[in-house]
């Protein structure tokens, strides 16, 4: 039976590092879901329509050249019931330095109590872009920087056009 992984995030934007996760995590599932939360408490720089696209465009090939199948999804429940709804059998969370360890032992355990037929996998972020995260890029990118090192040209070309800048 094919393995199905959940690799649930905001991406907004989606950076060089959630790429680093997806390529993980399709060494790991024979089917990777990439699923876009939506809350209405935050306020992302990309509609959940935009972010979809990009994780499609910048992710498509790197679950082909490995074989894998990959489906981007949006959901605003809980991640265990998304996992559920798309027949995942593990959630993928990527792990940058102790404080992210922190949080999702935690979120870890408390989505085991809740569905203990879904396993949490944690993938350490590659050296190289275990600085990077999406709060970051926003804010850098607000502020006129260039935050091509630390996204995929789309994303970089689609922030330049947002922001009249890269």
């Amino acid at each position: 039976m094919p393995r199905t992984a959940l690799y649930t995030g905001t991406f907004d934007p989606v950076t060089n590092g959630h790429l680093d996760v997806v390529r993980r995590a399709c060494r790991l599932a024979d089917r990777v879901v990439v699923a876009i939360g939506v809350h209405s408490a935050k306020a992302p720089i990309f509609t959940a329509d935009e972010r979809a696209d990009m994780l499609r465009a910048v992710c498509g090939s790197v679950a082909a050249e490995a074989g894998t199948s990959l489906e981007v999804v949006t959901y605003s429940d809980l991640t265990v019931d998304a996992a559920r709804r798309h027949g995942a059998s593990l959630v993928i969370r990527g792990l940058r330095d102790g404080t992210d360890f922190d949080y999702e032992m935690g979120m870890g355990a408390m989505n085991e109590a809740m569905a203990p037929e879904i396993s949490t996998v944690f993938v350490p972020a590659s050296p190289a872009v275990r600085p990077i995260t999406a709060t970051l890029v926003r804010q850098v990118a607000q502020m006129g920087g260039d935050v091509s090192p630390f996204v995929p040209p789309l994303v970089a070309e689609r922030i330049r056009s947002r922001y009249g800048r890269a």
